[in-house]
């Protein structure tokens, strides 16, 4: 063999004896998720538990998550939306929450519902001063198609790579997001949408999360998790998780519905995790997972609770929250003292319900009112009450519209409300009685107004939010009314009617009565 050759040959040898070899090297990692926190600054009282007194407030997650991040080698912690809402967001036109996940460092955030409170094009100007991705992949732009926001990022941490990709439900976009607050946008299938950006980024990544925001809306009900009557479920999200192809993870939000533990769905491995939403609880999920492929095991998850009472609050997110108030003293005034707690239930009466509707029925000079459950979005308790308080309470910039209803109407209004399709509808100026073991649409009873029966011919005027007068949560037969007032702010109605008396004790309770003892 010639020399030259040889040389050729000997060289092919070290370089293929040399050649790299790579080795998989995996690493557990943690996911941690929030959900709906919806502005909840303050702990409340936990009176549905025996192990914890005050539960929440985002200074106390904030101490939390900071905790359980020192104890986790690798860890990212992600929200799935609606982190709008409250007196203090709407001052502020939603600057304080994404300056508060800032603070907190959170990784990324999809956008929920909420987040178009005060209309997409604030929205638009606000995301960019978060410190992290903002994500939505399927809402679009009607007359372009082109995307709202940023479809997917990818997360990389001590070597490992995470793509997450943010979607929000058909019906949350349709039915819990007002018509005035999405003028001009549009919105595609999640499942498709997220399964055609996982193809994209599935090979520049270890493993994909999507972050959702959908199933049915959240029943706000301060206790829900321990209220199995009003949870929502997920079934959104667990058809997803059947339907998806390599995406190992989805975090929810929206329905409020928790997961003490993940469920696994049993075709696909795909985990799914959510939250009870208004910051009680942080979600906490172990991975092991392969940092030269995308190999993923699930290896635990659960929901830890922010026990107020034993963390202390967090400094940085105290002291934003109180930078604000001194920013807007106005919503530090006091109203007014309130003798009783006025608590929320959402699929029955609630003395809340009552009060906020009388309140409407007589701002308004309304022969009957009516309040979708989910506009509640806290509960008030005994003591002096502040503007904050009650903006809390009920925080959307929308009018109190007057519509004009028959009777037959009215009647067809409460027939689909005791359905429970979004809670029930809380009343002013009806008496009604029904039978919620009947079929749905045929559970109605009795409805009597001042003590007569409804004539189904006559006119009524009943005042509702601009939400509902649109057809919000599926209440369509406002749509066929004719609206004779729609120029009053709600917002302006509930503080005068809380001003007029120096103590106001809740209303008793009577005006929507189930027959069905059982329930």
């Amino acid at each position: 063999m010639p020399k030259f050759i040889r040389s050729i040959v000997l060289l092919i040898i070290v370089c293929i004896s040399f050649t790299p070899v790579t080795y998989a090297e995996t690493k557990e990692i943690v996911i941690l998720h929030t959900n709906d926190i919806e502005s909840v600054y303050e702990p409340i009282e936990a009176y549905w538990r025996d192990d914890i007194e005050m539960i929440g407030g985002i200074p106390y997650l904030a101490t939390l998550i900071t905790h359980t991040r020192a104890t986790a080698p690798v860890s990212f912690l992600m929200d799935a939306g609606d982190i709008y809402t409250g007196a203090l967001s709407k001052k502020s036109k939603g600057k304080l929450p994404f300056d508060l996940y800032s603070a907190m460092d959170y990784d990324v955030l999809a956008l929920g519902n909420h987040e178009f409170e005060y209309g997409w094009e604030s929205l638009v100007e606000t995301m960019p001063r978060a410190s992290f991705p903002v994500l939505n992949a399927n809402i679009v732009y009607e007359a372009s198609g082109s995307l709202f926001a940023r479809p997917y990022a990818i997360l990389e941490r001590d070597g490992v790579r995470v793509g997450v990709i943010g979607v929000m439900g058909i019906d949350a976009f349709y039915n819990t997001t007002a018509k005035f607050q999405r003028v001009g946008l549009t919105i595609k299938d999640p499942i498709e949408t997220a399964q055609y950006w996982a193809d994209k980024i599935r090979d520049d990544v270890n493993i994909i999360v999507v972050l959702t925001h959908q199933n049915k809306t959240a029943p706000m009900q301060t206790n829900k998790e321990a209220d199995p009557s009003v949870q929502r479920g997920f079934a959104e999200d667990y058809e997803m998780a059947g339907k998806l192809k390599g995406v190992d993870a989805i975090f929810g939000g929206h329905s409020d519905n928790g997961l003490l533990e993940p469920v696994v769905h049993p075709k696909t491995g795909t985990v799914i995790g959510l939250t009870f939403g208004q910051g009680m609880h942080l979600g906490y999920t172990r991975f092991k997972v392969d940092t030269n492929g995308h190999n993923v095991t699930f290896l635990e998850g659960k929901l830890i609770p922010v026990n107020a009472s034993e963390l202390l609050p967090d400094m940085k997110t105290t002291t934003l929250i109180e930078k604000q108030r001194q920013l807007h003293p106005a919503v530090m005034e006091q109203l007014t003292i309130l003798n009783k707690a006025a608590v929320r239930s959402y699929n029955k009466e609630s003395n809340i319900g009552n009060l906020l509707t009388d309140y409407m029925r007589q701002g308004g000079s309304s022969d009957i009112a009516f309040l979708n459950s989910g506009a509640i979005r806290a509960d008030l308790n005994a003591g002096t009450i502040t503007l904050e308080h009650l903006i809390n309470t009920y925080p959307f910039v929308d009018q109190l519209t007057i519509v004009e209803l028959t009777g037959k109407q009215i009647m067809e209004l409460i027939e689909y409300s005791v359905t429970l399709p979004y809670g029930i509808g809380q009343i002013s100026g009806l008496e009604i009685e029904y039978d919620s073991s009947k079929p749905e649409l045929q559970r109605l009873i009795s409805i009597k107004h001042n003590g007569q029966p409804l004539n189904d011919q006559q006119k009524y005027t009943v005042g509702t939010t601009a939400f509902v007068a649109m057809g919000g949560d599926g209440y369509s037969i406002f749509t066929k009314g004719k609206v004779v007032n729609d120029k009053l702010a709600m917002s302006d109605v509930l503080y005068q009617q809380f001003k007029k008396l120096a103590r106001i004790t809740p209303p008793g309770l009577g005006r929507l009565i189930d027959v069905n003892k059982s329930n």
